[in-house]
């Protein structure tokens, strides 16, 4: 981790949680001057999924004065599920930031889309299960069979590609990819149309929990050796980056500290998303979703590039990135380095 990950870290635990401050995360007077101008707070727009539970802290920032503190007016702008459009609006100027599923995003930005990405947001949240009456509970067991996805660019798709791949199996001859509607892929498990679910949290969290006699889960995108690799990343517009520097620092600044808020009070961040959440849902169901996925793992500089380099190679190898793509090259030209100014 970087030296601003660390010492977040040891704030959350020594107890200070909440008590996080602009001082520790380097936000002076000057930096919120420059980021408010004289007319007050700098108006922003930050696209989000409001149904994925992993972005709760975008609302924790929102209803707890955080984007306020750095100097901040923001208004979250709903894309749903349509993550492509989210990352459009954010590359054309319709949106200043947003936070989104690296794997969804990181072919885009190798296309070339002007969007830089400025931190790690947090870890987990992708799953692949199956229903224990098809007796499937390994990788190698996926041979030959077919697994469900919400549409064939869907990061769950990607990362469980990755992970076919480094067991043996070849993502794109040995298995078969079938694209359901998100209501739909139960069904279809259950009908025998295919033999796995590659989704994402609350709804693949909640088919394990509330019928653990029914559904097993395979593989996740917090095992097979990516315990400690992050998930979702926070991406700005590249003009916001180049031509206002000081509100992309806020911004940055003031979502790492919503995610230390999630560490420390997931309460809060189970109640902002509460609203969003499927029906029938309690706060202390949503708590338990967040305190699986890591939301203290955010990197930054160095790290961030690595990890961003990682992934870049294994989207090579299974045939998602050119061959002809520099993975250390494409981590250069996508991250933003905005917290060290």
């Amino acid at each position: 981790m970087t030296k601003i990950t660390t010492n977040r870290r040891g704030l959350l635990q020594s107890g200070l949680g909440v008590a996080l401050a602009a001082p520790f995360l380097g936000v002076g007077l000057g930096t919120l001057a420059r980021a408010q101008g004289a007319g007050g707070l700098k108006p922003l727009k930050f696209a989000s999924n409001a149904s994925a539970i992993c972005l709760a802290p975008i609302f924790v920032a929102k209803d707890h004065g955080i984007f306020e503190k750095h100097g901040l007016d923001v208004e979250i702008v709903n894309f749903g599920a349509s993550t492509e459009a989210l990352l459009e609006a954010i590359a054309t100027g319709k949106a200043d930031g947003g936070i989104g599923m690296a794997l969804r995003w990181l072919k885009a930005l190798e296309q070339g889309f002007d969007v830089k990405i400025t931190a790690g947001t947090h870890g987990g949240c992708s799953r692949l299960v199956a229903l224990k009456s098809t007796g499937i509970t390994e990788l190698s067991q996926l041979k030959g069979k077919t697994i469900g996805v919400t549409d064939l660019a869907a990061p769950g798709k990607n990362f469980f590609s990755i992970l076919l791949h480094q067991a043996g199996i070849n993502p794109e001859t040995d298995v078969k990819w079938r694209a359901f509607s998100t209501d739909v892929l139960e069904i279809a498990a259950e009908r025998g149309e295919i033999d796995a679910i590659a989704d994402g949290d609350p709804r693949a969290f909640f088919w394990l929990k509330d019928t653990p006699e029914k559904y097993v889960q395979v593989a996740s995108n917090l095992d097979h050796g990516f315990e400690n690799r992050v998930c979702c990343i926070a991406g700005l517009s590249g003009s916001l980056v180049r031509d206002d520097p000081a509100t992309a620092t806020a911004v940055t600044r003031a979502l790492l500290e919503a995610q230390d808020w999630t560490v420390a009070r997931p309460e809060d961040a189970a109640k902002a998303f509460l609203p969003q959440a499927p029906k029938n849902r309690t706060v202390e169901d949503l708590i338990a979703v967040l305190n699986d996925q890591t939301h203290n793992h955010t990197p930054t500089g160095a790290d961030l590039k690595t990890e961003i380099a990682q992934y870049a190679t294994e989207l090579r190898e299974i045939n998602i990135f050119r061959r002809s793509t520099d993975p250390q090259q494409f981590a250069e030209r996508v991250y933003a380095d905005v917290l060290s100014v």
